[in-house]
């Protein structure tokens, strides 16, 4: 992006997004420009490791040991760290960033009681920055009785919107998740806020990702992560044991519009997160689900810009919610 970002029209916005996920890998940060409805460019990105230490002590948080306000200052910190090298290693000014997406870390996330939280100081990280910061992306939806997840479908549609439809996104994070995108049909939902015709977009978490790995790896081996699949590919399904977690009620239970599992053919689908480079759980997908499963970068080469929603919603701007995807209100359902 460099200079070119001092020539931008006033209609367009430069938006540096962070995020912390349920793997507690670490943080990413990437930078776009957005009309609010389009991605016109995408800059550059950089993940920041979380050491050994600090994983834990978000680990225990979520147990519910361990003081919350120490944390979540480390955490601002560190989103802060992340935040200049990104900008000093690619010649960026603070100047040049509009607006600051800031997630912070999940430890409570409980729809079904209306209750979520993401520790994270937005006020601390605007002050430290200079920038706009717009963060507690899901509070509100959870309060109204939506969902508060997942987050990036509406931009998983804003990065397809040439790929032939349908089309779905599978992000395979500590939590996995799916984007469902359909053709946008002669009455197409519309975004109040832009007049965009929006496609028919259903999403939901699908049940665990990584999380559930990375935690038996490091209880068995001390790594934090099965680096390529090579324990998984040693190994094989236990498929009663596998048949008895697959009734749990949660697989059973309707995302917020029912998706029959035979309902859509699909040309293909791309698997976004960490475990897409998981060769065993890619292989298998392929196997079972008998369509077409590529990595992100088969289509955009930039993993990072799937994988982590750099926000560019402010209290006056356009929102990322789709009401398919878990919000309550259909107004949500505009494009960012």
């Amino acid at each position: 992006m460099g200079n070119s970002m001092n020539d931008r029209p006033l209609s367009t916005m430069t938006a540096l997004g962070l995020m912390s996920g349920t793997s507690r890998d670490g943080v990413d940060a990437a930078i776009v420009r957005t009309d609010g409805i389009s991605v016109l460019e995408r800059g550059p990105s950089m993940t920041a490791p979380y050491d050994r230490e600090f994983r834990k002590r978000l680990a225990d948080l979520i147990d519910g040991r361990g003081n919350t306000s120490d944390v979540e200052v480390d955490l601002t910190a560190r989103h802060a760290d992340i935040i200049e090298n990104l900008l000093q290693q690619n010649s960026i000014t603070f100047s040049e960033i509009d607006i600051i997406g800031f997630h912070g870390h999940t430890i409570i996330h409980a729809p079904e009681v209306r209750r979520t939280l993401q520790i994270g100081d937005g006020e601390r990280l605007a002050r430290t920055t200079g920038v706009t910061v717009v963060n507690d992306f899901r509070s509100a939806d959870v309060a109204a009785g939506g969902q508060g997840a997942p987050l990036a479908p509406t931009y998983h549609w804003a990065l397809a919107r040439k790929l032939p439809k349908p089309l779905a996104v599978l992000n395979l994070g500590g939590v996995a998740n799916v984007t469902w995108i359909g053709e946008v049909t002669p009455a197409p939902q519309t975004s109040e806020m832009t007049g965009t015709a929006v496609p028919e977009i259903r999403a939901f978490d699908t049940g665990p990702g990584n999380a559930l790995l990375d935690d038996w790896v490091g209880l068995r081996t001390g790594d934090p992560f099965d680096r390529d699949g090579a324990l998984a590919s040693r190994g094989r399904s236990n498929a009663p044991a596998l048949k008895k977690l697959m009734n749990h009620p949660y697989f059973s239970r309707l995302p917020p519009k029912s998706l029959d599992r035979d309902a859509f053919s699909l040309e293909r689908w791309l698997v976004a997160g960490g475990g897409r480079h998981n060769r065993a759980v890619m292989d298998e997908l392929a196997a079972r689900i008998g369509a077409p499963v590529e990595p992100v970068e088969a289509v955009d080469g930039t993993a990072a810009f799937w994988r982590r929603k750099p926000s560019p919603s402010s209290p006056s701007g356009p929102s990322g919610n789709c009401p398919r995807a878990g919000p309550r209100r259909p107004e949500l359902c505009i494009l960012a």
